[in-house]
């Protein structure tokens, strides 16, 4: 035989799918291929549509499933052998075998219980192939080690399906994270989270939303607002239960947004903060007062964001008028010392993966103590300290947040953290700084479940 033969069984590799290693029957009665996929589930836009499936590459080991996702071709009608017609979700992906690649359709279905995941069709050989019938792997044979030998942050990328969970689907920080998300490839869906709601169960668990089940996510961006952090913590807690990756987990954001345990885990670390005093409703604020020194002194409620809810007490009977307003409220707040040599100004650093990827200065208005932008605020790069940098490393570290906005005081004593915030804001930082730190956290996510661009993956081979 001539040209580029093939066995009756080869191995090949669909190296876009992230499969480096398939066993395929090669059968030219068939006229189109088939890959034996699970849990198959199509997703994303109308005008490009995706398809997401599983693969178990090799049939004597289930522990072994690999997520793949793929442009959606077509859904058309096939009859397999047995002569069961059914519609199928078809997508197009090269194919590499003997040294040659090409791209083929592939439709898939769930055909568990054959020997052979994959089924090549005859109008996947081009022209010049042959086949030998009476012939096994005419081709260099592989291995299911591939995919135990090759690390996973070398694997192909596959398409991620992720989704925001947020009440403000129209700001700029979910547009950013929306746009970075389909520029690399990938879908990202917007949910509010107050219309979540939960299936608890022994077994695993569902997150429903308007009347359906949510599908199975890659991703996770939670940005819990603060006015609903204890249900919005309840959805990520059933997300993180479902094996879901989610970029801030619950605790961090249960913890750096309950004011009061933020301090307290902050002073466990030894991180530098504003001296702090924490009393309900107390009646002597004399001696509340007396524990961060003396006035001027910032009073803060516990569920303050965005600079609302927190004053600048200069004497002490504006704060016993503060405290005692607070106490008719029957409110909890925090009385911290007020770092006058800061000059109403503040360091934003995010943190991203362990690392700050960009900081800004943030300076109020004129005779406001307050530099949050929500409140007028004016804001212009920095250049950190390395003290100042560590800081807020350590300070995302122990609230235990991959992603984090940490706020830091300029004193005489060193750097002081003011605030870590759990859902930082893009605009300001972005716009100030020149960094696109939508698209770095996306690709922080892609690092995390070991994926790459296609770009990327096609510059490697």
């Amino acid at each position: 035989m001539t040209g580029f033969t093939l066995g009756w069984e080869e191995w090949l590799a669909l190296p876009e799918l992230g499969l480096p290693a398939v066993k395929a029957k090669v059968d030219t009665g068939a006229r189109t291929s088939a890959l034996h996929a699970f849990a198959i589930e199509p997703f994303g836009p109308a005008d490009k549509p995706m398809v997401r499936f599983g693969i178990h590459p090799n049939p004597d080991d289930p522990k072994l499933e690999i997520m793949c996702s793929a442009p959606l071709k077509d859904q058309r009608e096939v009859t397999s052998s047995n002569g069961e017609t059914e519609y199928r979700y078809v997508i197009e992906t090269d194919i590499a075998i003997g040294g040659r690649s090409w791209p083929i359709e592939i439709s898939l279905t769930d055909r568990s219980g054959m020997a052979y995941r994959m089924l090549l069709g005859r109008s996947a050989l081009q022209d010049d192939v042959q086949v030998a019938p009476s012939a096994s792997f005419q081709q260099p044979e592989l291995s299911f080690d591939e995919y135990r030998a090759i690390p996973r942050s070398k694997w192909t990328k596959r398409v991620l399906r992720m989704a925001i969970l947020t009440r403000e689907p129209d700001n700029y920080s979910s547009k950013r994270l929306v746009t970075a998300a389909e520029a690399r490839g990938h879908t990202m869906e917007v949910i509010d989270t107050s219309r979540c709601y939960m299936h608890i169960q022994g077994v695993g668990g569902e997150v429903h939303y308007d009347g359906r089940k949510l599908p199975h996510y890659d991703a996770i961006i939670p940005r819990i607002g603060a006015s609903i952090t204890n249900y919005g913590t309840a959805v990520v807690r059933q997300f993180e239960g479902m094996g879901t990756f989610c970029l801030t987990g619950s605790e961090g954001i249960s913890v750096s947004r309950d004011k009061l345990h933020a301090h307290q885990v902050l002073a466990r670390h030894r991180i530098g903060m504003p001296d702090t005093a924490f009393a309900r409703s107390p009646k002597d604020s004399k001696n509340l007062i007396n524990l961060v020194g003396d006035a001027p002194v910032i009073l803060k409620l516990l569920e303050s964001t965005q600079g609302k809810g927190v004053v600048l007490a200069e004497t002490r009977k504006a704060a016993d008028s503060v405290i005692s307003a607070f106490r008719g409220l029957r409110a909890d707040f925090l009385v911290q010392h007020f770092v006058k040599e800061a000059s109403g100004e503040d360091i934003r650093c995010v943190v991203l993966g362990g690392k700050v990827v960009a900081s800004m200065r943030r300076q109020g208005t004129p005779g406001d103590f307050r530099s949050n932008l929500h409140q007028g605020g004016t804001a212009t790069a920095v250049k950190i300290t390395r003290q100042e940098r560590e800081t807020a490393l350590r300070a995302a570290k122990a609230m235990r947040l991959d992603f984090a906005g940490v706020d830091l005081l300029r004193s005489d004593n060193g750097p002081k953290v003011l605030e870590v915030n759990s859902s930082p804001g893009l605009e300001g930082i972005e716009k100030v700084t020149g960094q696109e730190i939508a698209t770095r956290v996306i690709e922080h996510i892609e690092k995390k479940l070991g994926t790459r661009t296609v770009r990327a993956a096609a510059r490697a081979r």
